[in-house]
């Protein structure tokens, strides 16, 4: 089986921008968002239970989630985040579990996600990596890339770990402050991660 690998960070932190480096070079990357955005759409169970948690407005008439009323809502209340978490959360590591056996020849794989750590998957990782990054650099590249404010980034950061504790439970850091080369870093991480699966 290959080594699982969880690669996490911040809102706005750059995960992708790293997780697409380590594509490049051949590793198998599972992205847990994307496949959250898939399960919204596609899975009855979910469907319905985001329907008695936000109501019909959750959906369009086609049947299209609307993300930005979901993430309105449930960003605004702590304990309606926690119930949609509930749902997508174990529906997603199931997903993960079937694409692990799917890959299980390769020497290790990826797991890409906001809130490894704050949701508890990190325990079933062999390794962590945290991408960092400054505060300022983060809410610019998110209110740029999601079309929303300030406020609304930092509402939604505030259901993540600071980088600072996320990095209390993780093994290796990558550096994307924009300055950092990022292809040397990636590269080096990838030959100790190849040399930790050879050697388990």
């Amino acid at each position: 089986m290959s080594l699982k690998v969880g690669i996490t960070g911040g809102i706005g932190s750059g995960k992708s921008a790293i997780c697409d480096i380590f594509r490049i070079l051949g590793v198998p990357v599972f992205n847990s968002d994307l496949e959250g955005r898939l399960l919204l759409e596609e899975d009855k169970e979910v469907k319905e239970a985001v329907i008695r948690l936000f109501g019909e407005k959750a959906y369009s008439s086609d049947g299209k989630p609307d993300r930005k009323y979901i993430a309105s809502r449930a960003f605004a209340d702590a304990d309606k985040l926690a119930k949609l978490n509930g749902v997508i959360h174990p529906a997603v590591e199931k997903r993960f579990n079937d694409w692990c056996t799917t890959h299980s020849k390769a020497a290790y794989v990826i797991k890409e996600a906001a809130i490894l750590v704050e949701s508890g998957s990190y325990k079933h990782l062999d390794v962590l990596v945290v991408v960092s990054a400054p505060e300022e650099l983060r809410i610019k590249r998110t209110s740029e890339r999601d079309k929303i404010t300030r406020e609304e980034v930092l509402k939604r950061s505030r259901n993540q770990l600071p980088p600072e504790e996320l990095q209390k439970f993780a093994q290796y850091t990558v550096v994307n402050d924009g300055e950092t080369a990022l292809i040397p870093q990636v590269m080096n991480l990838h030959a100790i991660l190849k040399e930790k699966a050879a050697h388990p």
